[in-house]
């Protein structure tokens, strides 16, 4: 192993750590069922206060795409909201998947993401047409979603709170994810983090396990 960090708990990020996304692949097929002048409502749709209260699971997915309907002036179908939120979802390469079962011989694994109840049902669909697993949890023995902690990255509260479930000090986590700002949450409370800015990272980070 390239590095083998004192810690006992390695914690990944979803999103571009261990499934591959593109954000602006959804954006731009947003857009193509859109008038043109609605296409700033597009740019700012993450910003919007339902979306980030249903990433904290604050609304339902009911209630979710009832604001999407509204905040586009759309009636799309459930389904049709479904297809264009979840078309940010790539693929799960099992050489990922392989190295955190590696790294589960030696450490803890687990994941922290901000996610939402209609992507991990797609994602768990993934999992399961594709890698003949019903979730996560046979591979990691941590799973933490925004959406059921009410809360979210990059805020302070969520990586305490994901401590306390560990029953450890921060020093004793190393924390993979994609977004600076996420990086810097979790530095911000003393645990150790690595920011994933390409497919290869991880792999480079730890060599051949």
């Amino acid at each position: 192993m390239k590095n083998s960090p004192d810690v006992d708990f390695l914690i990944f990020d979803l999103g571009n750590v261990i499934i591959d996304i593109d954000y602006q692949r959804s954006l731009n097929l947003i857009k193509s069922k859109l008038e043109e002048s609605l296409h700033d409502r597009v740019d700012f749709f993450y910003q919007t206060e339902f979306h980030k209260s249903y990433e904290k699971g604050l609304i339902s997915s009911v209630q979710f795409r009832d604001e999407v309907r509204d905040y586009f002036s759309q009636s799309w179908s459930d389904q049709e909201i479904d297809t264009l939120w979840n078309s940010l979802l790539g693929k799960i390469p099992p050489q990922r998947l392989e190295l955190v079962k590696e790294l589960r011989k030696k450490y803890q694994v687990g994941v922290l993401s901000n996610t939402n109840e209609i992507h991990i049902d797609a994602v768990h669909e993934m999992l399961r047409s594709e890698h003949g697993l019903d979730r996560f949890d046979p591979i990691f023995d941590w799973v933490f979603y925004s959406h059921e902690m009410g809360l979210a990255k990059p805020s302070a509260e969520i990586y305490e709170k994901m401590l306390a479930e560990l029953n450890t000090s921060p020093d004793r986590v190393l924390f993979f994810d994609d977004l600076k700002a996420n990086v810097e949450g979790a530095k911000a409370v003393g645990i150790e983090a690595v920011q994933v800015t390409g497919p290869r990272v991880i792999f480079d980070f730890f060599g051949n396990v």
